[in-house]
């Protein structure tokens, strides 16, 4: 998937198929792409993903794969074939599975046709800090352990990360420079943090060097969800 003029990718978080699609007409002019999470994929299915790329609009199935090579290897086969334009897996999967899925993604849509995802590595959740990891058995900060998942996707062959907009300036450094940075946890200055322990604006994240911001509950609860996207688009 290509980088778009407008970098905002926002969050389906809703339980029905129609009130998704309700969001999605409406967002759809001021918007670069549309992310369908487990809840809405569950509630839905795939038919939720058919009926926006039906309109015209990408697609970003955010499903974080995570389990033995072949069977996310699959899932990407799947993915691929329901035409998303990105997708999403854990880099705590492992080496092995992340080239798995990246094999699968371009070789399923070199025989089918269809545009090749970018497929995205999930490194440390926005919800989780330092000690969160300390409780799980995982003896680095944040920073340490993103940098390293970071380091392993790249490794992979992966095309983009999904990441704190913290984390950005360091992986810029890090990174080659044609990965694509993925980042949820953004919240305009005048919104709520929720449960998102580590954000950033919109436009602090776009100078920070970030590809794509992830927008959830600050437009789609909004009174009025265009004009909440539209500020955000005018902030950057």
């Amino acid at each position: 998937m290509s980088q778009s003029r407008n970098p905002i990718i926002v969050a389906l978080d809703v339980p029905h198929l129609e009130s998704a699609l309700d969001l999605a007409r409406q967002l759809a002019p001021v918007v670069g792409a549309f992310k369908v999470g487990k809840e809405l994929f569950v509630a839905a299915g795939p038919e939720i993903v058919r009926r926006i790329r039906d309109t015209g609009a990408s697609v970003f199935l955010d499903l974080k794969f995570h389990d033995i090579p072949n069977t996310v290897a699959k899932a990407v086969e799947a993915a691929v074939r329901l035409d998303v334009q990105m997708l999403t897996i854990h880099t705590s999967g492992g080496l092995a599975m992340m080239q798995a899925a990246q094999k699968a993604a371009e070789e399923v849509a070199l025989r089918t046709g269809k545009t090749q995802p970018l497929v995205l590595g999930v490194t440390v959740l926005t919800s989780l800090n330092t000690n969160d990891l300390a409780e799980v058995g995982i003896p680095h900060d944040v920073g340490n352990q993103v940098e390293r998942l970071a380091s392993l996707a790249a490794k992979a062959g992966l095309g983009g990360l999904v990441c704190s907009p913290l984390e950005i300036t360091r992986l810029r450094q890090i990174l080659p420079r044609d990965i694509q940075l993925v980042t949820p946890g953004i919240r305009p200055a005048d919104s709520k943090a929720d449960d998102q322990k580590r954000t950033l604006t919109p436009k602090e994240a776009m100078a920070a060097g970030a590809s794509w911001l992830v927008i959830g509950r600050p437009i789609c609860a909004a009174p009025d969800p265009r004009a909440a996207a539209e500020q955000i688009l005018a902030s950057l």
